[in-house]
């Protein structure tokens, strides 16, 4: 259900097209939620099927606009405000780490470290995404700016995490 709230998030803010809306999920939403075109164009239909937006407006080549509708603004607030089932807790990588002792020592240190490499890059990327946006007053930037702050503290926490637990993994099996 989470790409139909995306969705309707997204025309809440402000209407668009299928690819207006695509190009939103690669920059303002890349770090949250993804969505390929298919999956994108296909929650349209649904959603449109279940009246929570409207096409809103059309334009050439069949070029359609999507705006929220009234029922859409419910659906989305009524979402935001649950706060639902607690989510099963799911980690391929903490899964992974948990049978690396069918690895030698080394290659579980080397595991864990790459995976705090790849927490660095994510720290480095959000902060340069931070730099380049053109933060204003507006919702999408203030609660934006909560989404990204939340990023790079996750970044810092598994870097640091990686850092603990390769001192950690003993050298030596037995």
């Amino acid at each position: 259900m989470t790409l139909r709230h995306a969705v309707l998030g997204l025309l809440a803010d402000s209407p668009g097209s299928g690819y207006d809306l695509l190009k939103r999920f690669q920059t303002a939403m890349a770090n949250v939620w993804s969505a390929t075109q298919s999956q994108l164009y296909g929650e349209l239909g649904k959603l449109e099927k279940a009246e929570l937006i409207k096409v809103s407006a059309e334009g050439p080549r069949g070029r359609k606009e999507y705006s929220i509708t009234d029922t859409g603004r419910t659906e989305l607030q009524t979402w935001l405000l649950d706060p639902g089932p607690s989510p099963v807790p799911r980690s391929e990588t903490l899964l992974r780490v948990y049978f690396l002792g069918e690895v030698s020592p080394a290659q579980a240190r080397d595991y864990v470290a790459r995976h705090g490499e790849s927490a660095a890059r994510l720290a480095e990327h959000l902060e340069s995404l931070e730099a380049s946006i053109d933060w204003d007053d507006a919702d999408s930037s203030r609660y934006g700016r909560l989404v990204l702050e939340w990023g790079k503290r996750y970044a810092a926490m598994e870097q640091e995490w990686a850092t603990w637990a390769t001192e950690r993994i003993r050298t030596t099996r037995g």
